[in-house]
């Protein structure tokens, strides 16, 4: 509490009494006691509110950070809880502000929020007119597209960083061992058109967990 505060409360009170001799402002006197009491309340209700600013915006709240992560259905299933309150001030934001869409340029700036570089193919069914080396694609494909996954936070990823294993507290569906940017994949599925066939390719392939030989 600001005791600046407490002490212009103290005065605008002292203000609005009567004046005159029954009235005792002496700092050991019950009526100044009384005073001080209501004025550390008023600077406390005061302080308060200018808390509560900050609180109504996502960028800056941290008392009612849990009650506006539960509004707006964060932690989110595609990348679990962040590691601290300013990435979970910024996930928040991005969640409350954003507006969503279907080009390839959204897509890639989703991607790019999580680190990743991509390049989206859009595919095409076979039809009079192509040329010789296109692809003989079926009626399909007209509702296919690949995003080719190029690096992870400027770097070529390794399999250490696009391996994902199952660990205690996973929701239920997550693959027990898998390889690719789950939640890259994640995300890009959750706002994929519903009447499209996500294709992820990567530029990294990971080692081979173990190799059988069956000629012999």
């Amino acid at each position: 509490m600001d005791q600046h505060i407490a002490f212009d409360y103290a005065v605008q009170l002292r203000q609005l009494l009567p004046q005159g001799f029954a009235w005792d402002f002496t700092a050991d006197s019950n009526l100044a006691a009384l005073i001080g009491g209501l004025a550390e309340e008023f600077a406390r209700i005061d302080g308060r509110s200018a808390v509560l600013i900050e609180e109504a915006d996502p960028r800056t709240t941290l008392e009612l950070l849990s009650d506006w992560e539960r509004v707006a259905g964060l932690p989110d299933a595609c990348f679990g809880q962040p590691d601290n309150i300013a990435e979970r001030q910024v996930a928040l934001a991005q969640k409350v502000s954003g507006i969503g869409g279907q080009d390839i340029a959204f897509y890639t700036e989703l991607a790019a929020r999580l680190g990743y570089v991509v390049q989206i193919a859009e595919h095409r069914s076979a039809r009079i007119g192509m040329r010789c080396d296109e692809p003989l694609n079926g009626a399909d494909w007209d509702f296919a597209w690949t995003v080719m996954v190029q690096s992870f936070e400027g770097d070529i990823p390794s399999e250490q960083s696009l391996v994902a294993v199952a660990k205690i507290g996973d929701r239920i569906g997550v693959r027990l061992r898998g390889f690719g940017a789950i939640d890259l994949e994640c995300i890009i599925r959750r706002h994929a058109p519903a009447h499209t066939q996500v294709i992820f390719a990567y530029e990294t392939e990971p080692d081979a967990l173990f190799w059988m030989n069956f000629n012999e």
